[in-house]
Parts: C-alpha cells; structure tokens; sequence
C-alpha cells in the first residue's frame, strides 16, 4: 500500500486510545506539510469484498466563481449510506432501512449546489465558529470587545452571514475494514466573521458498520477566540409528512429559558410540569401548542435543552426518537452539556427535495449537541474560550436503528 493510503488509513482510524488518535492527525499533519496528495483512490485500496465499506467521491457542481464542489457517499456493509459535500460540510442525505427493511432518505435536504448556497435552514452544514446565537453579536475576552456579523435580527447566529456552513472545505475520503468516512479541514483566517484568532479546524464523518455516524471536531487557535461547533441535519424519520408523531426522549432536567429574541436569560428552568418535560418518551405534537411563554417565543420547541453542568469527554445519550409508521429510531450521543432541540418552526414549504418531500412548517426536527447559546456573556455558563496551545474537541455519534 502506499505512503499515501497509509496516511488516509490512519488518518481515518478512530479508536479509544487518545494516543492513537493524536497520531493519526500528526501524520496527516505531515502528509499535508510535505506535499503527499491523500487520493480518493486510497478509499478501497485493498477493500475486495464487495460489502466493505466504501467512500465514493464524485462532482456535485460549481460555484458562481467556478469553484469545483464534491461529494463523497458513503456506504457501509448494511447498505446504510451518507452523502457529504464539501459545501459547508454539508449532510445531504442519510439512507436507512424502516422495520420492514425498505431504504429511504431521514434527512431533509436540497437537490442542488444553488439551492444550498442560497439557503438559509442551515440543511445539514458543520455550524461554526459558534453555534447558535450572540446577543447583539457582541462578546468581550479579556478585557477586549469584539463586535460580530448580526444575521438573526441584531444578534449573532450560527457563525454569522458567511459561517462555516458557507466554506468550502478541503475532503479527504477514507475507508477501513469497519468503517467509511471523509475528513474534512478548514481554515478560518484571524477576523472571519469579527472573530479572533486565526482557526485551524478538522471535522471527520465516520459511518460505521454499526449503523452510527460518529462525528470528531477538532480545532486549534493562534489567538485567545471562542469556538462552539455543532451539526445541523434536520430529521425526519419517515421521510415525510410532519414530525408531530416522533417520540421525543431528552435526558434533560432543564431548559435554558430565553428572552425574544431567543437569548438566554441566564437562568435554568426545570422542566417538571412543563411541556418540555421528554424524559420519558412522547410524542414531539403532543404539547407542542400550548400555553405557554416558552413555546410561544419559540414558535415551537427551539430551546437548549441541559445534559450536564460542564462538558467534558464522557459521550453520553442525549436523546432518542422513535417514528412509529416506520419503526425508525435516532439515538444522539454526545460530549457536549448541552443540546438545541429545534421543531422546524421556521420552514414555510418554499422549497422541497426530490422525495417530494415539501419543507413546510414542522416537516424535520433538529437535535444540536452544543455548549449553551450565548455562553461569552454568561459568566454562569460552560465556558467557551480556546486558548493558544489548546486542542478544541468534541464528539457527536447519530445511531439509527429501527424497533
């Protein structure tokens, strides 16, 4: 095998051991340093069953400027297949089996380049530098006040007006004995956004033969900056119509409330005796228009909802959904304190995909793993300040099943 499969193998290996995994990126840190070319030929190198994994890159299209985009899907040994563009990181479909085995799209998603590129849903991207919203765009590190790009009325959302939902990323696909997945790189020059710090970030997809979509972001700064990364595919795990008769299961005891303009006020708010009490599972519909303040500002569920007092390298199950007429199941994992349940409250049916699936109100749910939104100006939060020397890393697993 060559030097330079070797590099994308390793690169794609995803063990427990911290060791191995600060290797992994070391060589392809070199591999990148020295010139070595990471091919998409390496994705089947020495794979000859014909149900191993693979990771099949191919065009998808152009920007305005002639930019080439592409796309890699991947598939593995259960024919379970994931299609990611290097737009944004983007998600654009996910295929599983229903309890009957039929295959179908759960993510919603669009059929073109164009489409995406001037969509405003967040379909499926890598959401940076900073998921979720900033009052006012407005932050302060150390003593020195930092004005961001507003995109959600005066305040800062998921990055901002060009965030990295709306960079192109450089993918590399790889594929092992157990697994198929692409990593994708970025960097995000010092004042990206009104930002600090120059942003060096890595994002690798792993589909597995376990039916899991495992997700490792990592990232490293050269000034003092904040940084809150997440993944945004919208859900719907019949593949069409609503998701009201989704069982939702949170294995949450509090909400973050918000003020609104959807900022948090600061407080916890537990959910006992309230509609967004999904420690046991319920239907997403059941209490989604009632009377109250929360719901009302929300225009739905799109509320932080608390796993944890702080983060830390525990990936624990965050939430579990249940479609009843497939028999689908999402379960999410994560290493984050924190997950955005969002209902679709803002799809308005303008724009569909080639399922026939229209994106109207409520049509796919969101589960964002995250730290708490506007975490900079709440002393009360988990921080989200990156130092110089400092390794950025999380993790987010999606597990489909069905039952």
């Amino acid at each position: 095998m060559s030097l330079q499969c070797v590099t994308q193998r390793l690169t794609a290996v995803h063990q427990s051991s911290a060791s191995i995994k600060k290797f992994s990126r070391g060589i392809f840190a070199v591999a990148v340093s020295f010139g070595i070319a990471l091919t998409p030929a390496c994705a089947h190198q020495g794979d000859n069953m014909s149900n191993s994994p693979s990771a099949l890159l191919h065009a998808y299209g152009k920007l305005a400027d002639h930019t080439p985009i592409n796309q890699v899907t991947l598939t593995n040994s259960n024919g379970v297949s994931v299609d990611v563009i290097n737009y944004g990181g983007i998600i654009t479909r996910i295929e599983t089996p229903d309890s009957n085995g039929n295959m179908g799209n759960i993510v919603l998603g669009l059929d073109n380049l164009a489409d995406y590129t001037n969509a405003t849903t967040y379909f499926g991207a890598i959401i940076g530098r900073f998921g979720n919203r900033i009052a006012n765009g407005k932050f302060s590190l150390n003593g020195t006040d930092y004005q961001l790009a507003t995109n959600d009325g005066d305040n800062h959302l998921h990055g901002g007006v060009q965030g990295f939902d709306k960079k192109v990323w450089t993918m590399v696909p790889f594929s092992t004995e157990n697994s198929a997945g692409v990593t994708l790189s970025l960097v995000s020059p010092d004042g990206d956004q009104g930002y600090p710090g120059e942003l060096t970030t890595q994002v690798t997809y792993t589909l597995t033969n376990k039916n899991t979509l495992d997700m490792q972001f990592v990232a490293k700064t050269n000034k003092p900056t904040i940084i809150n990364m997440t993944q945004h595919s919208y859900f719907n795990l019949a593949g069409k119509g609503d998701i009201l008769d989704h069982q939702m299961q949170i294995n949450s005891n509090a909400i973050t409330p918000v003020d609104g303009g959807l900022i948090p006020t600061g407080e916890l708010m537990q959910v006992a005796g309230t509609p967004f009490d999904f420690r046991n599972p319920k239907a997403i519909g059941k209490e989604i228009n009632a009377d109250d303040e929360q719901l009302k500002l929300g225009k739905g569920y799109d509320h932080n909802f608390v796993l944890k007092s702080q983060p830390n390298h525990d990936l624990i199950e965050a939430a579990k959904v249940y479609e009843p007429h497939s028999g689908r199941t999402l379960t999410v994992y994560t290493e984050e304190p924190a997950v955005q349940f969002y209902s679709g409250n803002f799809l308005d049916g303008s724009s569909k995909q080639a399922s026939g699936l229209v994106h109207k109100l409520r049509s796919g749910f969101c589960l964002e793993p995250q730290h708490f939104p506007d975490a900079p100006n709440q002393p009360t939060f988990p921080s989200t300040t990156l130092l110089p020397g400092e390794v950025y890393s999380t993790r987010i697993v999606y597990e489909f099943g069905t039952k």
